[in-house]
């Protein structure tokens, strides 16, 4: 953990270009911390280093980046392939089993879902990878979980200031607690509307 530690911070001393690479990491398999890399995203809004909407979208495409890579060695490569070469990227196997097991669970909502849930973000394209779902709706799906969750955190992070380090774990279920809101108002909104026929 020490040299993914190392990673995270020489990836936070490169601004925006950083927020963006590590986006890409988290989302490719290797667990660089989008709870540390999107508030530090807002910290430099904070500095005027950034714009909002630059910060934002550098976390955002780093994690859409990031997932379709991710998907396309799963889905070329197989589970064999991670399996084989992920010890050297701190993939383990629980991690891998985990996901999987959320994505035979969920179906193909579970690349959404596992968009919004820690240890489970990192590795969901894995699984649907292997499981060849439809590009089209992992990409789709990928971006609706990716975006309140970059949304939220760089915005969080702007708001701290310079405290935005003091995150951590009560920030992440905050983080949660907001996010399944509007997944629950945005459901009261679809069902409302498949009733009037709207």
């Amino acid at each position: 953990m020490a040299i993914l530690h190392g990673i995270t911070s020489g990836l936070l001393g490169l601004g925006v270009i950083g927020v963006f690479i590590g986006m890409f990491l988290e989302s490719a398999y290797i667990p660089v911390p989008s709870e540390i890399i999107l508030p530090y995203a807002g910290y430099l809004v904070f500095l005027h280093r950034a714009t909002l909407l630059e910060a934002m979208l550098a976390g955002l495409l780093g994690g859409l980046f990031g997932a379709v890579f991710g998907y396309w060695i799963a889905r070329y490569g197989g589970r064999p392939l991670v399996e084989r070469y992920g010890k050297y990227v701190f993939i383990h196997q629980r991690q891998i089993d985990r996901a999987e097991r959320w994505f035979q669970r969920h179906g193909d909502g579970a690349v959404f879902f596992g968009r919004l849930l820690p240890g489970i973000r990192t590795y969901i394209s894995l699984p649907a990878g292997v499981a060849e779902m439809s590009f089209g709706r992992f990409f789709l799906f990928s971006l609706l979980g990716a975006l309140p969750w970059t949304l939220l955190f760089t915005y969080m992070g702007f708001v701290l200031g310079q405290n935005w380090q003091h995150l951590g774990r009560l920030g992440i279920y905050f983080a949660g607690a907001v996010i399944i809101l509007l997944i629950a108002w945005a459901a009261m909104l679809w069902r409302n509307r498949a009733k009037t026929g709207h």
